[in-house]
């Protein structure tokens, strides 16, 4: 298995990508990485000689600056763009990159291309949740609007993932919306709600925000504007509740000393919210894996997306989500 990756894409790249690369295979013995970018910024970090990691040179990639369809038409050797064409044209079996994410999604639907019968590709993150067993949100931002017909294909999408990858049985689907009770929402959720319940998943039907981190689904479907505010709320909630947990902590010698006795459990805390763990958001609904690890990945995070991308791969998710969609059309036009 040949794992495609952009050293060039994100905060910390290329350091990171690397080390994040070089833990992977010494943790996978069947997967091999060629990384794309800049060969003299890259090679002071890898470590001896391992045939199994390559270098692909070129001079030019993508900024969180550049307009992702224009940077992605235009830098047609751009370290992403490359990556992508690896999966593309047949070298490498999955991209994954830590770059633009506007970008990714472009140059993913672009050159990648959607799988038979998937209407809109979902950008689909793993967030935690309080028992450390995280739950699956699509989409959050690959398609602005949707239509109901798009959240149930995301449903199917997410399913296939929980069952394949997290090796969930029976995945419980909940749709985002404002209340729990059936009949709330907009037009979108409320037609989403009926389409959803009469598929073949476990619906457990309308979800609330709120409850999101106890758990209260496996794969949470959404409308990627919403999905994305929901992104985003977790994502400062956990960062703004750390860093007031340092400041009181530290704001006395008692604190510090009560600190160091409960250190040991906020580590337990920090583990279980630590997005680094989940690896990245899976760009579902295209004809081969295509992976969006965090823009501020360090060494640990990009490793968790590499091990995503190798799962993906291994159990087969992205034909298997064209299969389940496929048969799921197939059904609706019989009736």
């Amino acid at each position: 298995m040949k794992l495609a990756v952009d050293a060039m894409g994100g905060d910390n790249a290329p350091k990171s990508i690397v080390k994040g690369s070089l833990m992977a295979l010494k943790q996978f013995d069947d997967i091999e990485i060629v990384l794309i970018g800049d060969e003299a910024q890259i090679t002071p970090h890898l470590e001896g000689s391992d045939k199994r990691i390559s270098v692909l040179h070129t001079d030019e990639w993508i900024t969180s600056e550049d307009s992702p369809v224009k940077a992605v038409r235009r830098k047609k050797n751009a370290s992403m763009v490359l990556t992508v064409k690896e999966v593309k044209e047949g070298r490498a079996d999955a991209a994954i990159s830590a770059g633009n994410t506007g970008a990714l999604m472009t140059a993913g639907l672009l050159i990648v291309g959607r799988a038979k019968g998937i209407e809109r590709p979902a950008l689909s993150p793993m967030l935690p949740t309080k028992n450390g067993d995280g739950f699956l949100l699509l989409d959050v931002g690959a398609n602005m609007e949707a239509k109901p017909n798009h959240l149930l294909q995301y449903a199917l999408m997410g399913d296939v993932y929980m069952r394949k990858v997290r090796q969930i049985e029976k995945p419980r689907i909940g749709l985002l919306n404002v209340g729990a009770e059936a009949g709330k929402g907009s037009e979108l959720t409320k037609q989403a709600y009926e389409l959803i319940e009469n598929s073949d998943v476990h619906f457990v039907g309308n979800v609330e925000a709120r409850d999101l981190l106890d758990g209260v689904a496996d794969v949470v479907v959404a409308d990627g504007f919403s999905g994305n505010l929901v992104l985003k709320s977790v994502e400062g909630t956990a960062l703004s509740l750390f860093s007031i947990l340092k400041t009181e902590l530290t704001s006395t010698l008692k604190n510090k000393l009560a600190a160091a006795v409960l250190k040991p459990a906020f580590k337990k805390v920090k583990d279980k919210m630590d997005y680094s763990e989940y690896g990245g958001a899976g760009l579902f609904g295209l004809k081969s894996p295509v992976v969006k690890a965090h823009g501020s990945s360090d060494e640990r995070a990009f490793f968790s997306a590499l091990r995503q991308a190798r799962l993906m791969v291994e159990e087969e998710v992205a034909p298997t989500i064209a299969r389940e969609i496929e048969r799921v059309s197939a059904k609706e036009e019989e009736e």
